[in-house]
């Protein structure tokens, strides 16, 4: 194993951590490794972290010109979609929270995709195992989904925001035009997905060189998905969604249905997103504030943490193997209970009271051997409790108004099909659905698929804007997103440190997942707990990358962290 030692909640031992990673070569990360160690940001009026420097300033011009969260947001929002096309796009989708401090309440805007009226819960074939033969539910036209991503943006900005269109697309269409810049982690994207850019001509022309990965230094010109986006930019979400023969719509559904896939005209001018009540709970005191179906995540974040309350984990300290171990064997039975229940409420009916409760909570902790892991895991019954390549950004203004935004196109660079002549990358978020008739989460037409894409929030216990937050990552989303909630509460992080500090993931069953930093005297209390422990790299992507905003009262200052997890940037002013 590599050297191994425990992050402690102070500065100058999380910048010692990073240096010693970049002196062992085992982190690259955008183009100045020696940046690692400051990707933070500090403001007084307003500070955006997202996973690009570039859109992070994209938001901050809006922010400086007089626009509020809202119009930072949906600027930042389709500048990444350029400038992170292997994470999101037009072609993809996502969930955004919003808070307007004037109110204090809280709006979810739910702009996952949803799927097509020809789509079919057998759509895909699988073997006699059950396992899908090929790869048509993640790769080509069958893999997509009807994108929301139009649709979402633009609907926060009619409701909420105070700028033009115009204004506020106009960055990302300027970045498309003159080209983003490619860093070691995009290059490194670029060349692992190399055989499916390969496959689609128009996805090849735009994202290889010449046939080949294009390497750090490089620049991408994405001049028709420009175009696009000033379609957009002039006639709203209609240019998107509706027309004829000719139309942006009518050109997706053709460039579906040619790489194989089902979907249709119709399904984009049906298209709407929808507008929801965050799902709501309690840690210590401090108020949580996330997303509900069709994603899981703010559910079982609030279900995590509340069996994780019934310990005293900032007497356990952070990272211990007992610590380690408690956090194992609660992602076991939160994650046997998604499994279950699950899936989009319009659909399937969900005891989200339940899944949220604290005595539910107790009742899943009492289960837990602080000795040994669980050596199987079945799902709880929550209903005796029932009554009546993703990217995130965080944006908090001076006034209180906060948006947390996580959006997605899936897998890095998603089904591989891009709409000749738009730009478009589209969506594999077919792939999120259980590829079988019988489950909560099968397909059914119109249905969004289960996500764990967790924009969230947290307010402190005098009820005031605390954290904004959220994270790529799949499953690992809601493992991550409810670590950094506990670093900062429990550890006394802030908001850099909780961010950097080893992430720890556990599937209902399986080897639990660490990251290189963990200490040695941890890693070996877990092996001899009985744990089967798989050591990921020191800053691993694959526990995502989060970006938050903290407020701290006592200074009354702004701080945005973001992640070297990914190409992650805090700006603030």
């Amino acid at each position: 194993m590599k050297s191994k030692k425990i992050c402690k909640a102070t500065s100058i031992l999380v910048t010692a951590f990073m240096i010693f990673s970049i002196m062992l070569g085992s982190v690259a990360f955008g183009d100045n490794p020696l940046d690692l160690y400051s990707r933070d940001a500090k403001g007084l009026n307003g500070v955006v972290a997202a996973a690009k420097p570039e859109a992070s300033q994209v938001g901050l011009d809006i922010l400086k010109k007089g626009g509020n969260a809202v119009d930072a947001a949906v600027a930042t929002g389709f500048a990444l979609g350029v400038l992170e096309p292997n994470a999101s796009g037009l072609g993809g989708g996502g969930f955004m929270l919003i808070r307007m401090a004037d109110t204090g309440k809280t709006v979810v805007i739910d702009f996952r995709e949803t799927a097509p009226s020809y789509a079919k819960a057998d759509m895909f074939k699988l073997d006699e195992n059950g396992k899908q033969i090929g790869k048509e539910s993640s790769i080509g036209g069958k893999a997509s989904g009807v994108p929301g991503e139009v649709a979402g943006l633009l609907t926060a900005l009619e409701q909420y925001g105070t700028m033009e269109r115009s204004v506020v697309m106009q960055p990302a269409i300027d970045w498309a035009e003159k080209g983003i810049p490619v860093t070691v982690n995009l290059a490194q994207i670029i060349s692992d997905e190399f055989e499916k850019l390969s496959m689609f001509p128009a996805t090849a022309e735009i994202y290889l060189k010449d046939g080949l990965p294009y390497e750090n230094g490089d620049k991408i010109v994405l001049k028709d998905l420009a175009n696009t986006l000033k379609a957009i930019s002039k006639g709203g979400k209609d240019a998107f969604y509706q027309g004829g023969i000719g139309s942006l719509a009518y050109k997706i559904a053709k460039g579906v249905q040619k790489e194989g896939g089902c979907l249709v005209i119709d399904d984009l001018k049906n298209y709407k997103p929808e507008i929801r009540e965050a799902v709501t709970g309690t840690y210590r005191g401090y108020t949580i504030i996330s997303t509900p179906p069709a994603s899981s995540g703010g559910t079982h974040i609030i279900q995590l943490l509340n069996i994780m309350e019934n310990l005293d984990l900032k007497k356990m300290g952070d990272n211990t193997a007992d610590t380690l171990h408690a956090w194992a064997e609660s992602m076991k039975m939160m994650f046997a209970d998604r499994s279950k229940y699950m899936a989009d409420t319009a659909f399937v009916k969900v005891p989200l009271k339940g899944l949220t409760s604290k005595e539910y909570a107790k009742e899943l902790f009492n289960k837990i051997d602080m000795t040994k892991p669980a050596a199987a895991v079945e799902a709880g019954d929550p209903w005796k409790n029932e009554s009546g390549s993703t990217t995130s950004f965080s944006i908090m203004d001076k006034h209180g108004n906060m948006v947390t935004v996580t959006k997605s196109i899936n897998t890095f660079f998603s089904s591989g099909v891009v709409i000749p002549g738009t730009g478009i990358l589209m969506n594999n978020h077919m792939d999120d659905f259980v590829l079988k008739p019988g489950s909560v989460n099968s397909i059914t037409p119109g249905k969004r698929p289960l996500s764990s894409m967790s924009p969230t929030f947290v307010l402190d216990p005098q009820n005031r804007p605390f954290m904004t937050l959220g994270s790529p990552g799949a499953t690992r989303i809601i493992t991550t997103v409810a670590q950094t909630i506990s670093n900062v509460i429990d550890h006394g992080m802030d908001i850099q440190q909780a961010i950097m500090a080893p992430k720890v993931f556990q599937m209902q069953s399986g080897p639990l997942s660490i990251e290189g930093r963990i200490s040695i005297n941890s890693y070996e209390g877990l092996k001899a707990k009985g744990h089967e422990v798989t050591v990921r790299g020191d800053y691993d992507n694959y526990f995502g990358g989060v970006h938050a905003v903290l407020m701290d009262y006592e200074t009354n200052e702004l701080h945005g962290g973001a992640d070297p997890r990914r190409d992650g940037q805090a700006a603030g002013f």
